[in-house]
């Protein structure tokens, strides 16, 4: 467990760090963010990357929930071998 911890905080150190200098937009975006301004594309480029993290944060919560529930109990474990 230890082990899993410490990789996915370094995982997720290494994608925080990335995400200030990411750029998101696609070609039609970055011609609108141009027409912007330098304020508003930067805006702009902050909602495509919380409209990105949100899927992947709520099946990371899904798997986190059904690998926790699939682990068996103390109690359970005690009971394998008889």
């Amino acid at each position: 467990m230890k082990r899993l911890t410490t990789i996915l905080f370094f995982c997720s150190i290494i994608c925080f760090s990335a995400i200030s200098s990411a750029v998101a937009q696609c070609a039609m975006c970055t011609k609108t963010a141009q027409q912007l301004g330098e304020k508003p594309a930067q805006g702009l480029n902050a909602g495509i990357l919380y409209l990105m993290l949100m899927p992947f944060a709520i099946i990371g919560f899904i798997g986190y929930r059904w690998w926790k529930n699939r682990q068996p109990s103390s109690e359970e474990e005690n009971n394998i071998y008889p």
